[in-house]
């Protein structure tokens, strides 16, 4: 069995402590795509953590954890992740990572960190971890693949002519120093050392484990909104981050994914630039932000304070479409508590006429949002674990969003540990 734990919309929905929970019934957890420029927190028996490229199965005894070939692999967070949780008593997780995996070079941050510079007010809102320079060198097949490590002359020759180009870019696009062969040569031998473990054939392991009935979770970065294909381009991440990239990402037969969990934040939250339609500002935005999650609305991996919004049922509704949702994960409802009143947008005002399909990014940028207004429940629901003893308010606010966005809600999440989790399907 092969499940995919993805998120509906910007990111930040709470797919760690999803992929946390389900990682409790599975044998292998697996990091399908993006980098270490997003971050899922997780909150269990040995503290609090937010685990950047580390897979969510980590704190799980018997789990492989495995990094897929389409992860932008930072070797050194890696690690520096994996060293931190076992320095704070979490048993060494297993670790497989893939042989063809990419690895994020130094100059891929640098660059990241210049071209956001350069482009000033233009910029994208990167997080500076040097993902879509990453990217943008995979696709233009001059990437290096963890394996590569393992050939040292034919890694050096590659090497000096990469460099070749960067090089000519740094001093004369940039007016920056020039990146030292030698100095980055020797930080990949550090590398090899430290990976040389932990490298496999992750797509035959998932192959034969598959086929001999082992449980396996896909685990996503960010949310459909921010998919590089489906998302609002050019406001996006680098990487696809849809549940049918699991597949690519593994090798494993896409028709092999039987059960899609897309993670659904119970309001809307989003770190970075780009269209966000039903976005508040100022101290309805401060109080949504501070109520929020478990300890604000803050990003795992800038800290920025998270753009805040309604429940957004347009986008939602697309986000749980291109997922391909079997299962509904609806988090956070407990932040709500505080409201007397909810508004819900249920449709996109664009150039006087009423949408509720979400639009390219063009007309995105022009839409309004139509809101809704539905009573709060004004209580902490946070110890509650039976569906039918939430607030009545509450449960209609929960059935409104069920049959606006057409998807099932199969699970309800009222609190930031792994058992505040109410089935409601």
């Amino acid at each position: 069995m092969v499940k995919a734990v993805v998120g509906a919309n910007w990111g930040d929905e709470g797919k760690g402590k999803i992929t946390d929970m389900l990682a409790g019934d599975a044998d292998i957890v697996v990091r399908f795509q993006g980098g270490a420029n997003a971050g899922h927190t997780i909150k269990n028996k040995y503290g609090k953590f937010a685990l950047h490229t580390l897979p969510s199965g980590s704190f799980n005894d018997g789990v492989v954890n495995c990094i897929g070939n389409g992860v932008a692999l930072d070797v050194d967070k890696l690690f520096n992740e994996y060293n931190e949780i076992v320095s704070r008593g979490v048993p060494a997780p297993k670790l497989m990572i893939s042989e063809r995996c990419q690895m994020v070079m130094p100059y891929h941050v640098l660059f990241d960190v210049y071209e956001e510079e350069r482009l000033g007010k233009a910029s994208f809102g990167s997080t500076k971890s040097g993902i879509a320079p990453f990217y943008s060198d995979k696709y233009a097949k001059i990437g290096f693949q963890v394996c590569e490590l393992f050939d040292e002359k034919a890694l050096r020759e590659k090497l000096d002519r990469v460099l070749e180009v960067k090089n000519i870019l740094i001093k004369n696009l940039y007016n920056k120093d020039p990146i030292d062969a030698d100095e980055l040569f020797n930080k990949l031998m550090d590398w090899k050392e430290k990976i040389a473990p932990f490298v496999g054939d992750v797509r035959k392991f998932l192959y034969e484990a598959e086929k001999s009935g082992k449980t396996i979770l896909l685990e996503g970065q960010l949310g459909t909104l921010k998919d590089t294909d489906h998302g609002i381009y050019p406001m996006v991440t680098s990487s696809n981050t849809i549940a049918s990239y699991g597949a690519v990402s593994t090798g494993l037969p896409p028709y092999s994914i039987k059960e899609v969990y897309t993670v659904i934040k119970a309001y809307s939250s989003a770190v970075g630039a780009g269209a966000f339609v039903s976005e508040i500002f100022g101290e309805e935005a401060k109080q949504m932000r501070d109520h929020g999650g478990d300890g604000g609305e803050y990003g795992a991996t800038t800290g920025r304070p998270r753009r805040m919004g309604w429940f957004d049922c347009v986008a939602t509704k697309y986000g749980c479409e291109v997922q391909g949702t079997t299962h509904g994960v609806l988090t956070v409802v407990d932040a709500l508590g505080y409201l007397d009143e909810i508004k819900v947008c249920v449709g996109y005002e664009i150039d006087g006429e009423v949408t509720t399909d979400f639009p390219v990014t063009n007309k995105l940028e022009k839409a309004k949002p139509v809101l809704k207004t539905l009573p709060g429940w004004k209580c902490d629901i946070s110890g509650i674990t039976e569906y039918k003893d939430l607030p009545e308010n509450c449960r209609n606010y929960i059935e409104f969003i069920e049959k606006e966005i057409g998807f099932k809600i199969n699970f309800v999440s009222n609190g930031p540990a792994r058992e505040n989790i109410i089935v409601k399907e």
